[in-house]
C-alpha cells in the first residue's frame, strides 16, 4: 500500500526537499507517526507534544479537511494523497 504525502514548502528542509514522500501508514496518526521517524523534527512542526495536530496546520485526506471528519483516525487507502498545509495569516 502507498500513500503519498504533500509537504509544504516551509517543511521541505526537513524531507530533504522533497515535494512529496510516500508511506504505508493505514491512519493518519500512523502517517505522522512514520514520517516523523523518516524525518526527525517533522512530526514535532505538525503536532503538539500530546499528539493533535497544531491549529495552525490543516491536514487533508482525499480533499477532506480530517477536522471535521474521524481526525487522525481518518483511514487511508492505497493511492490516498495527504497534504499538509499551513494556515496561511496577515492582512
Amino acid at each position: 500500500m502507498a500513500v503519498t504525502v504533500k509537504i509544504p514548502a516551509p517543511l521541505r528542509r526537513l524531507t530533504d526537499g522533497q515535494r512529496e514522500v510516500t508511506t504505508s501508514a493505514t491512519t493518519v496518526a500512523e502517517c505522522l507517526e512514520l514520517l516523523g521517524q523518516q524525518f526527525p523534527g517533522l512530526k514535532d512542526r505538525i503536532c503538539e507534544e500530546d499528539g493533535s495536530v497544531r491549529r495552525f496546520v490543516n491536514i487533508y485526506v482525499r480533499g477532506e479537511d480530517i477536522r471535521f471528519g474521524a481526525g487522525l483516525t481518518t483511514q487511508l487507502k492505497d493511492g490516498d494523497d495527504v497534504s499538509i498545509v499551513p494556515a496561511a495569516s496577515g492582512g
